[in-house]
Protein backbone atom coordinates (compact mmCIF):
# COMPACT_ATOMS: atom_id res chain seq x y z
CA UNK A 1 0.00 0.00 0.00
CA UNK A 2 0.69 3.67 -0.52
CA UNK A 3 1.57 4.53 3.13
CA UNK A 4 1.47 8.58 4.56
CA UNK A 5 4.29 10.73 4.11
CA UNK A 6 4.33 11.22 7.83
CA UNK A 7 4.68 7.86 8.35
CA UNK A 8 8.33 7.63 6.96
CA UNK A 9 9.33 10.47 9.18
CA UNK A 10 10.17 8.12 12.80
CA UNK A 11 9.62 11.31 14.76
CA UNK A 12 6.25 11.32 13.49
CA UNK A 13 5.25 7.77 15.34
CA UNK A 14 3.63 8.88 18.19
CA UNK A 15 2.64 6.83 20.42
CA UNK A 16 -0.95 7.08 20.46
CA UNK A 17 -1.09 6.00 16.72
CA UNK A 18 1.37 2.69 17.67
CA UNK A 19 -1.01 2.50 20.37
CA UNK A 20 -4.31 2.37 18.40
CA UNK A 21 -2.78 0.24 15.15
CA UNK A 22 -1.78 -2.40 17.74
CA UNK A 23 -5.25 -2.67 18.68
CA UNK A 24 -6.82 -2.36 15.29
CA UNK A 25 -4.77 -5.07 14.10
CA UNK A 26 -5.33 -7.50 17.73
CA UNK A 27 -9.05 -7.08 16.62
CA UNK A 28 -8.56 -7.37 13.16
CA UNK A 29 -6.75 -10.70 13.51
CA UNK A 30 -8.99 -12.00 16.74
CA UNK A 31 -12.11 -11.60 14.09
CA UNK A 32 -10.27 -13.64 11.55
CA UNK A 33 -10.89 -10.16 8.64
CA UNK A 34 -7.20 -10.11 7.88
CA UNK A 35 -8.25 -11.57 4.75
CA UNK A 36 -10.75 -9.15 3.85
CA UNK A 37 -8.26 -6.08 4.54
CA UNK A 38 -6.02 -7.80 2.14
CA UNK A 39 -8.45 -8.28 -0.78
CA UNK A 40 -9.43 -4.59 -0.53
CA UNK A 41 -6.08 -3.57 -0.15
CA UNK A 42 -5.07 -5.00 -3.41
CA UNK A 43 -8.41 -3.56 -5.72
CA UNK A 44 -7.75 -0.13 -4.34
CA UNK A 45 -4.10 -0.12 -4.95
CA UNK A 46 -5.18 -1.46 -8.23
CA UNK A 47 -7.08 1.19 -9.00
CA UNK A 48 -4.58 3.54 -7.55
CA UNK A 49 -1.96 2.60 -9.53
CA UNK A 50 -4.08 2.69 -13.04
CA UNK A 51 -5.20 6.25 -12.54
CA UNK A 52 -8.37 4.87 -11.48
CA UNK A 53 -10.31 7.84 -9.09
CA UNK A 54 -11.43 6.68 -6.00
CA UNK A 55 -12.83 8.26 -2.74
CA UNK A 56 -10.74 8.94 0.29
CA UNK A 57 -13.18 6.78 2.44
CA UNK A 58 -16.28 6.91 3.40
CA UNK A 59 -18.50 5.25 6.24
CA UNK A 60 -17.89 3.33 9.02
CA UNK A 61 -14.54 2.03 7.36
CA UNK A 62 -13.05 5.70 7.46
CA UNK A 63 -12.85 5.18 11.58
CA UNK A 64 -10.03 2.17 11.09
CA UNK A 65 -6.51 3.54 11.30
CA UNK A 66 -4.88 0.58 9.85
CA UNK A 67 -7.20 1.10 6.67
CA UNK A 68 -5.53 4.59 6.31
CA UNK A 69 -1.89 3.22 7.20
CA UNK A 70 -2.32 1.03 4.32
CA UNK A 71 -3.97 3.36 2.41
CA UNK A 72 -7.41 1.69 1.53
CA UNK A 73 -8.66 5.29 2.96
CA UNK A 74 -6.92 8.58 3.09
CA UNK A 75 -8.62 9.95 6.30
CA UNK A 76 -6.45 10.19 9.26
CA UNK A 77 -9.34 8.65 12.17
CA UNK A 78 -7.01 9.75 15.00
CA UNK A 79 -6.96 13.41 13.83
CA UNK A 80 -11.03 13.33 13.24
CA UNK A 81 -11.40 11.25 16.48
CA UNK A 82 -13.56 8.89 14.13
CA UNK A 83 -14.20 5.51 15.82
CA UNK A 84 -12.72 2.38 15.03
CA UNK A 85 -15.62 0.24 17.24
CA UNK A 86 -18.09 1.49 14.79
CA UNK A 87 -16.51 -0.24 12.03
CA UNK A 88 -15.54 -3.51 13.66
CA UNK A 89 -16.09 -5.14 17.36
CA UNK A 90 -16.31 -8.33 18.96
CA UNK A 91 -20.20 -7.74 19.69
CA UNK A 92 -20.62 -6.99 16.26
CA UNK A 93 -22.65 -9.67 14.37
CA UNK A 94 -22.91 -8.58 10.97
CA UNK A 95 -19.98 -8.49 8.51
CA UNK A 96 -17.78 -5.08 8.21
CA UNK A 97 -18.15 -2.91 5.49
CA UNK A 98 -15.93 -0.31 2.94
CA UNK A 99 -17.89 1.92 1.27
CA UNK A 100 -15.59 1.98 -1.54
CA UNK A 101 -16.58 4.95 -3.93
CA UNK A 102 -14.74 4.60 -7.59
CA UNK A 103 -15.20 7.31 -10.76
CA UNK A 104 -18.26 5.95 -12.48
CA UNK A 105 -16.47 5.51 -15.80
CA UNK A 106 -14.32 3.20 -14.34
CA UNK A 107 -15.83 1.29 -11.54
CA UNK A 108 -16.28 -1.25 -14.36
CA UNK A 109 -12.34 -1.47 -14.79
CA UNK A 110 -11.94 -2.28 -10.84
CA UNK A 111 -14.97 -5.63 -10.96
CA UNK A 112 -12.98 -6.87 -14.38
CA UNK A 113 -9.69 -6.70 -12.69
CA UNK A 114 -11.07 -8.59 -9.39
CA UNK A 115 -12.95 -11.19 -11.72
CA UNK A 116 -9.43 -11.73 -13.74
CA UNK A 117 -7.35 -12.42 -10.36
CA UNK A 118 -9.38 -14.78 -8.43
CA UNK A 119 -11.33 -16.33 -11.59
CA UNK A 120 -14.77 -15.18 -13.25
CA UNK A 121 -16.45 -18.46 -11.28
CA UNK A 122 -15.67 -16.85 -7.61
CA UNK A 123 -17.04 -13.35 -8.38
CA UNK A 124 -20.29 -12.78 -8.99
CA UNK A 125 -22.93 -10.01 -8.85
CA UNK A 126 -25.61 -9.70 -6.43
CA UNK A 127 -29.54 -9.51 -7.21
CA UNK A 128 -31.95 -7.58 -5.85
CA UNK A 129 -35.73 -7.14 -5.91
CA UNK A 130 -37.80 -4.10 -6.31
CA UNK A 131 -40.18 -3.96 -4.40
CA UNK A 132 -43.84 -2.68 -5.07
CA UNK A 133 -44.29 0.97 -3.07
CA UNK A 134 -47.57 2.72 -2.32
CA UNK A 135 -47.67 4.08 -5.65
CA UNK A 136 -46.45 1.48 -7.93
CA UNK A 137 -48.83 -0.91 -6.40
CA UNK A 138 -52.02 1.66 -7.12
CA UNK A 139 -51.37 1.73 -10.55
CA UNK A 140 -49.79 -1.90 -11.04
CA UNK A 141 -53.18 -3.43 -9.57
CA UNK A 142 -54.82 -0.42 -11.75
CA UNK A 143 -53.48 -1.48 -14.94
CA UNK A 144 -54.68 -5.26 -14.10
CA UNK A 145 -58.18 -3.84 -13.39
CA UNK A 146 -58.00 -2.00 -16.93
CA UNK A 147 -59.14 0.79 -15.15
CA UNK A 148 -59.12 4.23 -17.02
CA UNK A 149 -55.66 5.41 -16.65
CA UNK A 150 -56.62 9.03 -14.66
CA UNK A 151 -58.65 7.61 -12.60
CA UNK A 152 -55.71 5.01 -11.66
CA UNK A 153 -53.66 7.76 -11.81
CA UNK A 154 -55.67 10.28 -9.33
CA UNK A 155 -55.59 8.07 -6.58
CA UNK A 156 -51.64 7.69 -7.06
CA UNK A 157 -51.31 10.94 -6.94
CA UNK A 158 -53.18 11.20 -3.83
CA UNK A 159 -50.30 9.08 -2.11
CA UNK A 160 -47.72 11.65 -0.44
CA UNK A 161 -44.24 11.07 -1.87
CA UNK A 162 -42.35 10.03 1.40
CA UNK A 163 -40.01 7.97 2.49
CA UNK A 164 -41.84 4.69 3.91
CA UNK A 165 -45.77 5.99 3.09
CA UNK A 166 -47.87 3.00 2.83
CA UNK A 167 -51.38 3.39 1.41
CA UNK A 168 -53.23 2.71 5.17
CA UNK A 169 -50.94 5.95 6.08
CA UNK A 170 -51.58 7.76 2.51
CA UNK A 171 -55.87 7.00 3.74
CA UNK A 172 -55.48 9.10 6.62
CA UNK A 173 -56.05 12.19 4.39
CA UNK A 174 -59.84 13.80 3.85
CA UNK A 175 -59.26 13.10 0.12
CA UNK A 176 -57.93 9.68 -0.42
CA UNK A 177 -60.11 8.98 2.54
CA UNK A 178 -63.57 10.63 0.94
CA UNK A 179 -62.78 8.46 -2.65
CA UNK A 180 -62.17 5.47 -1.11
CA UNK A 181 -65.72 5.82 1.19
CA UNK A 182 -67.82 7.53 -1.82
CA UNK A 183 -66.15 5.22 -5.14
CA UNK A 184 -66.80 1.86 -5.12
CA UNK A 185 -64.21 1.06 -7.56
CA UNK A 186 -61.71 3.37 -6.28
CA UNK A 187 -62.33 1.21 -2.93
CA UNK A 188 -61.84 -2.16 -4.60
CA UNK A 189 -58.22 -0.59 -6.31
CA UNK A 190 -56.98 0.32 -2.81
CA UNK A 191 -58.47 -2.84 -0.85
CA UNK A 192 -56.31 -4.89 -3.27
CA UNK A 193 -53.43 -2.41 -3.65
CA UNK A 194 -53.04 -3.16 -0.02
CA UNK A 195 -52.64 -6.76 -0.73
CA UNK A 196 -49.84 -6.25 -2.86
CA UNK A 197 -48.29 -3.58 -1.27
CA UNK A 198 -44.20 -4.23 -0.04
CA UNK A 199 -44.02 -7.52 -2.32
CA UNK A 200 -41.26 -7.85 -4.62
CA UNK A 201 -41.96 -6.96 -8.44
CA UNK A 202 -38.89 -7.30 -10.33
CA UNK A 203 -35.63 -8.88 -10.05
CA UNK A 204 -32.46 -6.49 -10.99
CA UNK A 205 -28.73 -6.66 -10.39
CA UNK A 206 -27.61 -4.94 -7.31
CA UNK A 207 -26.38 -1.51 -7.85
CA UNK A 208 -22.62 -2.47 -6.23
CA UNK A 209 -22.53 -5.48 -4.30
CA UNK A 210 -20.60 -8.12 -5.76
CA UNK A 211 -19.96 -11.74 -3.76
CA UNK A 212 -16.28 -12.88 -3.75
CA UNK A 213 -15.98 -16.72 -2.27
CA UNK A 214 -13.35 -19.03 -1.81
CA UNK A 215 -14.59 -21.98 -3.81
CA UNK A 216 -17.00 -21.33 -7.12
CA UNK A 217 -19.53 -19.46 -6.41
CA UNK A 218 -22.35 -21.74 -7.02
CA UNK A 219 -20.86 -24.47 -4.52
CA UNK A 220 -22.25 -22.07 -2.27
CA UNK A 221 -25.72 -20.51 -3.77
CA UNK A 222 -27.94 -20.86 -6.46
CA UNK A 223 -27.09 -18.61 -9.78
CA UNK A 224 -29.40 -17.01 -12.24
CA UNK A 225 -29.16 -15.39 -15.83
CA UNK A 226 -30.13 -11.61 -15.23
CA UNK A 227 -30.13 -10.10 -19.17
CA UNK A 228 -26.59 -9.97 -19.51
CA UNK A 229 -24.96 -10.71 -16.33
CA UNK A 230 -24.97 -14.10 -13.80
CA UNK A 231 -25.93 -13.48 -10.40
CA UNK A 232 -26.60 -14.97 -7.36
CA UNK A 233 -30.22 -15.81 -6.36
CA UNK A 234 -29.91 -15.12 -2.96
CA UNK A 235 -30.02 -11.12 -1.61
CA UNK A 236 -27.60 -9.72 -0.14
CA UNK A 237 -28.87 -10.13 3.42
CA UNK A 238 -29.36 -13.68 2.89
CA UNK A 239 -25.47 -13.98 1.83
CA UNK A 240 -24.28 -12.50 4.41
CA UNK A 241 -26.11 -14.61 6.71
CA UNK A 242 -24.26 -17.66 4.71
CA UNK A 243 -21.22 -15.66 5.61
CA UNK A 244 -20.09 -14.94 2.48
CA UNK A 245 -17.62 -11.88 1.70
CA UNK A 246 -19.63 -8.92 0.20
CA UNK A 247 -18.15 -6.13 -1.16
CA UNK A 248 -19.52 -2.52 -2.10
CA UNK A 249 -17.81 -1.53 -5.68
CA UNK A 250 -19.82 2.43 -5.65
CA UNK A 251 -19.53 3.86 -8.80
CA UNK A 252 -19.58 8.32 -8.00
CA UNK A 253 -20.38 10.72 -10.25
CA UNK A 254 -18.53 12.90 -8.03
CA UNK A 255 -15.23 11.51 -8.41
CA UNK A 256 -14.99 11.25 -11.91
CA UNK A 257 -16.03 15.09 -12.06
CA UNK A 258 -13.36 15.58 -9.83
CA UNK A 259 -11.14 14.23 -11.71
CA UNK A 260 -12.09 16.10 -14.96
CA UNK A 261 -11.62 19.58 -12.59
CA UNK A 262 -8.41 18.15 -11.69
CA UNK A 263 -6.70 17.14 -15.14
CA UNK A 264 -7.85 21.52 -15.89
CA UNK A 265 -6.20 22.85 -13.48
CA UNK A 266 -3.10 20.87 -14.24
CA UNK A 267 -2.77 22.47 -17.59
CA UNK A 268 -2.50 26.06 -15.50
CA UNK A 269 -0.56 24.01 -12.58
CA UNK A 270 1.20 21.92 -13.56
CA UNK A 271 2.50 20.14 -9.99
CA UNK A 272 -1.24 20.57 -8.84
CA UNK A 273 -2.33 17.93 -6.27
CA UNK A 274 -5.63 17.73 -3.67
CA UNK A 275 -3.13 18.01 -0.96
CA UNK A 276 -2.71 21.52 -1.21
CA UNK A 277 -5.91 22.36 -1.17
CA UNK A 278 -6.81 24.53 2.15
CA UNK A 279 -9.51 22.84 4.40
CA UNK A 280 -9.77 26.84 6.30
CA UNK A 281 -10.57 28.06 2.68
CA UNK A 282 -12.86 31.02 3.60
CA UNK A 283 -14.30 31.30 0.22
CA UNK A 284 -15.36 27.86 0.49
CA UNK A 285 -17.06 28.18 3.85
CA UNK A 286 -19.13 31.47 2.24
CA UNK A 287 -20.12 29.55 -0.47
CA UNK A 288 -22.04 26.56 1.24
CA UNK A 289 -22.89 28.96 3.72
CA UNK A 290 -25.11 30.57 0.67
CA UNK A 291 -26.28 27.46 -0.05
CA UNK A 292 -24.57 27.45 -3.63
CA UNK A 293 -23.80 24.09 -3.67
CA UNK A 294 -25.42 22.31 -6.99
CA UNK A 295 -22.77 19.31 -7.66
CA UNK A 296 -21.42 19.10 -3.86
CA UNK A 297 -21.55 15.86 -2.59
CA UNK A 298 -24.23 14.83 0.12
CA UNK A 299 -25.10 18.69 0.00
CA UNK A 300 -27.35 18.85 -2.55
CA UNK A 301 -31.08 18.27 -1.52
CA UNK A 302 -32.92 21.40 -0.89
CA UNK A 303 -33.59 20.25 2.86
CA UNK A 304 -29.31 19.86 3.04
CA UNK A 305 -29.20 23.74 1.56
CA UNK A 306 -31.29 25.04 3.67
CA UNK A 307 -29.60 23.82 6.65
CA UNK A 308 -26.09 25.16 5.67
CA UNK A 309 -28.18 28.24 5.37
CA UNK A 310 -29.18 27.62 8.86
CA UNK A 311 -25.69 26.69 10.35
CA UNK A 312 -23.68 28.71 8.38
CA UNK A 313 -20.37 26.06 8.82
CA UNK A 314 -16.71 27.54 9.64
CA UNK A 315 -15.18 24.05 9.69
CA UNK A 316 -14.42 21.07 8.44
CA UNK A 317 -15.88 19.56 11.64
CA UNK A 318 -19.28 21.79 11.37
CA UNK A 319 -19.64 19.82 7.98
CA UNK A 320 -19.25 16.38 9.62
CA UNK A 321 -21.66 17.10 12.07
CA UNK A 322 -24.43 18.26 9.29
CA UNK A 323 -23.56 15.18 7.45
CA UNK A 324 -24.19 13.24 10.80
CA UNK A 325 -27.36 14.89 11.53
CA UNK A 326 -28.95 14.86 8.11
CA UNK A 327 -30.39 11.08 8.89
CA UNK A 328 -33.65 10.22 9.85
CA UNK A 329 -33.63 10.13 13.68
CA UNK A 330 -31.25 12.70 14.44
CA UNK A 331 -32.58 14.86 11.74
CA UNK A 332 -35.33 15.78 14.26
CA UNK A 333 -33.07 17.74 16.14
CA UNK A 334 -31.45 19.85 13.48
CA UNK A 335 -33.08 23.08 14.29
CA UNK A 336 -31.71 22.98 18.00
CA UNK A 337 -28.51 22.22 17.05
CA UNK A 338 -28.43 25.18 14.95
CA UNK A 339 -29.58 27.26 17.42
CA UNK A 340 -26.64 26.23 20.18
CA UNK A 341 -23.97 26.31 17.37
CA UNK A 342 -24.89 29.82 17.02
CA UNK A 343 -25.14 30.29 20.82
Amino acid sequence: GVSPAWLLSQDDLREDYIERAEHELGIIHQMGYDEYFLIVLDFVGYAKSHGIPTGPGRGSGAGSLVAFLVGITDVDSLKYGLLFERFLNPERVSMPDFDIDFSDERREEVIRYVEEKYGSDRVCQIITFGTLSARAAVRDVGRVLGMPYNDVDTVAKLIPRELGITIDKALKSSDLRALYENDENVRRLIDLSRKVEGMPRHASTHAAGVVITRDTVESYVPLARNDESIVTQFTMTTLEELGLLKIDFLGLRTLTVIDYAKRSIKKRIPDFSEDMIDYEDEEVFKMLSSGKTEGVFQFESAGMRSVLMGLKPQSIEDLIAVISLYRPGPMDSIPTYIANRHD
